[in-house]
Formats: C-alpha cells, sequence, structure tokens
C-alpha cells in the first residue's frame, strides 16, 4: 500500500487524535494508529476502548489496505518535519517506509485486523446541534464534575434533551453548574452521562468550528459526528441525581456585582485562608460587602471591602474560594448576581450580562461551616 500526504494536514489530525490515547494501555494494540486506507482518503483511528475517535485526511493514492502504526513515534516524527508532502510505503510483511524531502524512515506496522472495531449503535436517536453551541455547553459545565470512584454517575455531565430545551448539567456535590439552550431541541426527551474523557476531546476541536455536530445516542453509547471526525464513546452507566431538588428556591438575600472586581478580590483574599479548608466569608451590608480569609496556624490575615448593591438582610456566610473562583472564572458577564437565604444554604451564580438569546447559566456553591 502507498499513498502521498501532506505533513501538515496529517500531523494536526493525528494530534487530535493522540488524545484518546491511555498512556498505560492493557492492550498493546491500542498504542497505534489504525491507518485505513482506501484509494484517495485515509482514515485514521484511535482508541482506548471506551472512546474511540476517527478523523479523515485527502491523499493521493490508488490503493486499499488497514494497518496498525505505533502512535507516539509517527507523532514524534511529524512535529519535526516542515510542511511537506510524504511518501508513505508498505514494505514486506512488518515495515513502512516514510520518504521526506530530507530522508527515509522505517517504522515497524502491525495488521490492522487486531485493531478493536469501532461501536456500532443500534437505532439510534438524533439530535443536531451547533458546535459552537456545544463548545460552549462543555466549557461552561466540565469543570464542575466530580471525580469520585465510588459516585461515577457524577464524574461526567448530565445531558437532558427535551422538545423545549437542551440541558447539561454538572456536580461534585460541593458544586453545581446547569447550562441551559432554548433555541437548539430536540425531536423527543432523552438522557445520558457523558464521561469527562471525550467531552475533553470535543471541546478541543469544537472550539473555533463552525458547523453543527451530530449526536447520536442509545442506552449505552453516544456519537458525535462533525467535519471530518466521529467520536464514539460508551455513556456513564446509572441514575444522575436529582439536581433540581438541592437548588434552593426561596432566595431573599440578593447580593449584585462586578464579576471581575469580585474575582480578583476572592483571589487575592484567598491566598491568606486556611490551606485545608481554603474558606473565605463574605459580609454583607446595604452597599458594602467584605470578604475576609484567616489562617489561624499561620497568623495570616486578609480583609477586603467592595462596593455592591444589595437587598436583604445582614449576613455572613463561608465558601471554598477555590470553588467561587471557578465559577466566577467561568462566566463572561459584567456583573453577577448572587442568590442566598441562610448560611447553611446554598447560594447560586446566575450572569447578569453576556449570555446569548436563549442561553441561561445558573451555578450553585455550597457553604461552609464558619467558625465565629
Amino acid at each position: 500500500m502507498k499513498f502521498i500526504v501532506s505533513s501538515s494536514q496529517l500531523l494536526k489530525q493525528l494530534q487530535v487524535l493522540g488524545g484518546v490515547i491511555n498512556s498505560n494501555n492493557t492492550l498493546p494494540i491500542l498504542d497505534n494508529f489504525l491507518i485505513e486506507l482506501s484509494e484517495n482518503e485515509l482514515k485514521i483511528s484511535a482508541s482506548d476502548l471506551e472512546t474511540t475517535m476517527s478523523a479523515v485526511v485527502a491523499v493521493e493514492s490508488t490503493d486499499i489496505g488497514a494497518i496498525a502504526v505505533n502512535a507516539r513515534l509517527l507523532l514524534d516524527t511529524l512535529k519535526t518535519f516542515p510542511d511537506q508532502p510524504l511518501t508513505f510505503k508498505t514494505e514486506g510483511e512488518s515495515t513502512i517506509e516514510i520518504i521526506s524531502e530530507q530522508g527515509k524512515y522505517d517504522m515497524a506496522y502491525f495488521n490492522g485486523d487486531e485493531f478493536p472495531k469501532s461501536l456500532e449503535l443500534p437505532s439510534p436517536s438524533s439530535t443536531e446541534i451547533p458546535s459552537n453551541i456545544l463548545a460552549a455547553a462543555i466549557t461552561k459545565t466540565i469543570f464542575a464534575t466530580g471525580n469520585d470512584d465510588l459516585r461515577p454517575v457524577m464524574s461526567g455531565v448530565f445531558f437532558q434533551f427535551s422538545t423545549k430545551e437542551l440541558t447539561f448539567i454538572a456536580t461534585d456535590a460541593h458544586k453545581l453548574v446547569k447550562y441551559s439552550r432554548t433555541d437548539v431541541t430536540a425531536d423527543k426527551s432523552a438522557e445520558f452521562i457523558m464521561p469527562k474523557k471525550p467531552l475533553n476531546l470535543l471541546k478541543g476541536i469544537l472550539n473555533g468550528a463552525d458547523e453543527n455536530v451530530v449526536i447520536e445516542y442509545n442506552d449505552a453509547n453516544a456519537k458525535f459526528t462533525f467535519d471530518n471526525v466521529v467520536l464514539t464513546c460508551r455513556l456513564i452507566d446509572g441514575k444522575y441525581p436529582n439536581y433540581e431538588a438541592v437548588i434552593p428556591k426561596e432566595n431573599p438575600n440578593k447580593l449584585t456585582v462586578d464579576r471581575a472586581t469580585f474575582l480578583n478580590s476572592v483571589r487575592r483574599v484567598s491566598i491568606f485562608s486556611s490551606k485545608t479548608t481554603h474558606q473565605i466569608r463574605l459580609k454583607m451590608a446595604g452597599t458594602e460587602l467584605n470578604i475576609s480569609a484567616e489562617d489561624i496556624d499561620y497568623a495570616n490575615k486578609a480583609d477586603e471591602r467592595l462596593s455592591c448593591d444589595y437587598q436583604g438582610d445582614d449576613m455572613q456566610i463561608g465558601f471554598n474560594s477555590r470553588f467561587l473562583s471557578e465559577m466566577l472564572s467561568n462566566l463572561n458577564s459584567n456583573d453577577i448576581l448572587i442568590e442566598l437565604s441562610l448560611p447553611n444554604r446554598a447560594g447560586i451564580l446566575t450572569p447578569i450580562d453576556g449570555t446569548e438569546e436563549g442561553e441561561s447559566i445558573t451555578m450553585l456553591v455550597m457553604p461552609v461551616m464558619l467558625n465565629n
């Protein structure tokens, strides 16, 4: 088998696919890219058994065939070339030769039949989403997913599709993000939990893309197709917690504050907080927000005042500064609204501006107990 391909185009696709490959695979064949040639089309795939991703590259060829080539070796080689045409041709039973303007390079290859077949989705449901909307949904939620192996359902993002809206939820029991779009809908209701790894891969490719993504899904798997890329993955099995039950409905205390100023203040003050709890204290009264932190073990202490608009009873509440910073960093608005009820109930953050039409974001953060 022989084909000619642009080195930069090939590298661009392989770098995306390389993200699928684990550093410690149980099957040695998974350390390879599967390369399938059918005349002028080269399909390259990578898999870790849970997630399989493939991309198509245009080549010059009249041959057909399938081989598996070591991913790390091929990537490291391609990174060193300036853009140029490369000729790949198999020599004998086990070697493929790469010919460049600079020289020749021989690599071992394996039989393509050994590579695991990608998952087929029997009778899937399907929904089409603009790539920028899916990218925004992933970016705004994925940071709030959990890492607890004992609660795998919370380690992914919950996709909830209906005929009225699409909703994406992530929570780790300390923070929760609900991202909804009413400008995109599905033909029928469906829900499934997407693992983090394929979502991170999608996030990387979708940024800057302007095509629609076709999502096909059944009870066990999901498949994302757009441009020249297909990503298939296993879904997380299990029932997602009832997130609506934890979002407090009655929140009479409302704080409006400049997001960037508040974020910078939280970051600064948190440097002086306890290294174990990361606790900061918010004290609201009238038009003043007081942010403070103290690390008693090291006698470190910080205190800042911000002007704000606060409607409600004077109150003090403690939060983990890391959770608060993450949430504020993942919003694009100039001003945010924080709604509170009691010092032991969750706070709700919503952007006041900066959202697109049809887009709504609700973030929830659990408080930490203040030791007075």
